[in-house]
């Protein structure tokens, strides 16, 4: 009885060609269907299905909106129209169903996730449970706000490729660098990887805002970079296979900035330190010196003496030793400083370095 009453109401509808009638017959049988949803079994329910994906082919944005708005939050909303919603192209449509419906299924979150664009993979990011899966398609595809949004979503689960991915996304962004490391979930190693990339501030910002169950997995992460970063700093390093890996890429005309950058997002130390110096005109352990300091002015002249881009400067400035990572307003200051000292005035200053320490090698 229910059916035939619909379908013929349906039929009035599509008949009739108007946009107004299609979306007030919308209205009346989704609300009749809120109304009566506790009491249907999946038999009645598949009959409302039928009736308005038949419908909302020919239905104008808005009323999809508040279809997909009324219908999100009901666990056992017609499945197909959910499934449709989610799929739509406008996210004004899709939104709600992607963060709210449980009828999704992991594979359809894992389509959408594949195919959509960013408003769409940032509303899945906000579901009350994400499983690892899904997880793993987002932050392969995510930009920022999708990564940000993952990491302050506790229900949200992890593979280890996932946090991983969401760890290096954080070296150049101190807010996810936060949300990332305040995570319970976050392996020990990552979290160790995390601070030791973390600026100062990133660091006391972490223990401040940790709740008293993951503070100890932090201070002990920050206790053993220190210790590893102390060891590091400490220990000689011989440059003689590094300075002679790069002398040989040079030699074959493929040493250039593209593959010094690469050393420095490695944070391939010796590698660095020989290809810097071997640009600037100098010995590899008077860069060693300059990665080691925790001032970065230094560094900059070398840099900046080399002829290499900001860019690959910033590279460098983040694989220091000292694992200190600029805040955004040194950061700022570092390009400045960068940008307004010209390569003959780095060169000369390189020059003088080089004479200090010769002299005090003969004294």
């Amino acid at each position: 009885m229910m059916r035939n009453s619909l379908i013929t109401e349906l039929e009035g509808a599509l008949k009739s060609g108007s946009s107004e009638k299609r979306v007030d017959t919308l209205r009346r049988i989704t609300s009749l269907f809120l109304s009566e949803s506790d009491h249907l079994n999946e038999q009645q329910i598949g009959v409302f299905d039928d009736i308005l994906v038949h419908l909302i082919q020919r239905i104008e944005t808005k009323a999809l909106v508040q279809l997909g708005t009324s219908l999100a939050p009901i666990n056992n909303a017609p499945i197909e129209v959910i499934r449709h919603l989610s799929r739509h192209d406008e996210i004004e449509i899709a939104g709600a169903v992607l963060t709210q419906s449980s009828r999704l299924t992991e594979n359809d979150l894992i389509e959408v996730a594949k195919s959509k664009g960013q408003g769409h993979l940032l509303a899945m990011s906000q579901r009350a449970s994400l499983p690892e899966t899904v997880t793993d398609v987002l932050v392969k595809r995510g930009d920022r706000s999708v990564f940000s949004a993952l990491a302050n979503n506790s229900e949200a689960h992890f593979s280890q490729f996932g946090f991983a991915t969401l760890v290096k996304k954080s070296e150049n962004d101190e807010s996810l660098a936060e949300k990332v490391g305040l995570r319970l979930d976050i392996p020990s190693e990552l979290l160790k990887q995390l601070m030791s990339r973390a600026s100062d501030l990133v660091r006391s910002r972490l223990l401040a805002a940790a709740s008293l169950e993951n503070r100890d997995k932090i201070q002990s992460a920050l206790a053993s970079v220190v210790d590893e970063v102390g060891r590091e700093a400490a220990a000689p390093h011989d440059y003689t296979r590094a300075n002679g890996e790069v002398y040989e890429l040079n030699r074959q005309g493929k040493l250039n900035e593209q593959v010094l950058a690469g050393f420095a997002r490695e944070h391939q130390y010796e590698e660095i330190a020989a290809t810097l110096a071997l640009f600037c005109g100098t010995k590899s352990e008077v860069i060693e010196g300059l990665l080691k300091n925790v001032s970065y002015e230094g560094l900059i002249v070398a840099c900046k003496a080399a002829k290499i881009s900001w860019s690959t400067a910033q590279l460098v400035l983040q694989a220091r030793v000292s694992h200190h990572l600029l805040s955004d307003k040194e950061l700022a200051e570092a390009r400045n400083g960068f940008l307004e000292l010209s390569q003959a005035s780095a060169q000369r200053t390189m020059r003088f370095m080089m004479t200090q320490i010769a002299a005090k090698k003969a004294s």
